[in-house]
């Protein structure tokens, strides 16, 4: 049996509807107890200052907890490096989403900045549905591929057969819209509210591809 393997590309472009801001709480403290007291305490903090401005207190995920121990080298008697236990740091990541919304981005920042608690943070643009991106995605590569492969039959004198074989290994997609979006922290917290500003990201554009094998007729 003749057969013809095209490697079919699928890329899409969709606008971003989806916010993410994502935050960071670090706590160091000499005693472990501490650490987690006062690591609690800053949570507490960053969920009231959000639920002021409207969100729920189960709209803050965490992504990542971790306590880890923090040592220094001191040098010793005999003139070496021996490691001291300098306590403890506890890191708590976590985010928040929202509909795409500039106003409520600018509450969002203002209120973070204002928060005691002092997170570090960051903002990315994406979209609500990934899943759905990817059954687009798929279905625009076998479109791609069917289309080449009927040219280069087409050119060679000959037909295209039934589809017998189709080779496609799954790959994460980054769904994120390249767009930055930042502002410095100190100047933040001197603003009593941020201004709006209306922003247009990139859209978020992700391509796969996959392999299809047709018989030559």
């Amino acid at each position: 049996m003749r057969s013809i393997t095209v490697k079919g590309t699928g890329r899409i472009s969709v606008k971003p509807d989806l916010i993410v801001v994502s935050m960071t709480l670090e706590t160091k403290d000499t005693e472990y107890e501490k650490t987690m007291e006062t690591a609690a305490e800053k949570i507490e903090l960053l969920n009231k200052s959000l639920e002021e401005i409207g969100f729920e207190k189960e709209s803050v995920k965490t992504t990542n907890f971790n306590v880890s121990t923090d040592y220094e080298s001191v040098r010793d008697i005999n003139g070496g490096y021996k490691r001291v236990l300098k306590g403890y740091v506890c890191r708590h990541n976590l985010k928040v989403e929202f509909d795409f919304d500039t106003k409520k981005l600018a509450k969002t920042l203002s209120a973070i900045s204002r928060c005691l608690a002092t997170p570090e943070f960051s903002v990315s643009f994406t979209v609500k549905d990934p899943t759905a991106l990817n059954g687009e995605l798929l279905k625009s590569a076998a479109r791609n591929a069917r289309e080449k492969a009927e040219i280069l039959c087409s050119a060679s004198g000959a037909r295209l057969g039934e589809l017998t074989n189709i080779d496609y290994n799954q790959v994460d997609i980054n769904v994120y819209s390249p767009t930055g979006y930042r502002l410095e922290s100190s100047r933040m917290m001197k603003a009593e509210a941020l201004p709006d500003i209306e922003i247009e990201p990139d859209d978020v554009t992700v391509n796969d591809s996959a392999s299809f094998t047709w018989e030559i007729l």
